[in-house]
């Protein structure tokens, strides 16, 4: 009987350590080596940025050379932004804007500069860009 206890706390041990992989596998939302990762961190270099357009106070579409659109969202209301002429896109640490970390929009306001920081980035595909409102088309 001390045999059996001897070695059941082992095996008990290894199968929950062989489990534990595919259980955080599976709690996380997106894999590290699966191609939307690829496709959601990619990067551009923020003085590449010659366009942008505003759907809203929380949603901003830049154009990034001649036909990839990446979509801004805002941590909170940037006000009036859809009303601006221009704006000052700012990397933070680098030149490149990967994640909504890396960047900040500046425009104009009636008290001065308004910076507002970006949650979130993401580049939209082509059909995403198509099906863009033309006020909301960089």
């Amino acid at each position: 009987m001390k045999s059996k206890l001897f070695w059941a706390a082992p095996l008990a041990a290894l199968a929950v350590s062989a489990a534990a992989p595919q259980i955080a596998a599976a709690r996380s939302p997106v894999q590290p080596d699966t191609p939307e990762t690829k496709t959601q961190r990619s990067c551009f270099w923020a003085r590449n940025a010659n366009g942008f357009a505003a759907a809203d106070e929380k949603t901003v579409n830049i154009r990034v050379g001649v036909r990839d659109v990446y979509q801004f969202e805002m941590l909170g209301r940037c006000t009036d932004i859809d009303w601006s002429q221009k704006i000052a896109l700012v990397s933070r640490g680098s030149s490149s804007i990967c994640t909504g970390l890396d960047a900040e929009i500046v425009t104009a306001s009636p008290i001065g500069p308004q910076r507002c920081p970006v949650r979130a980035v993401r580049k939209l595909t082509p059909d995403e860009v198509a099906a863009l409102p033309s006020r909301a088309r960089p």
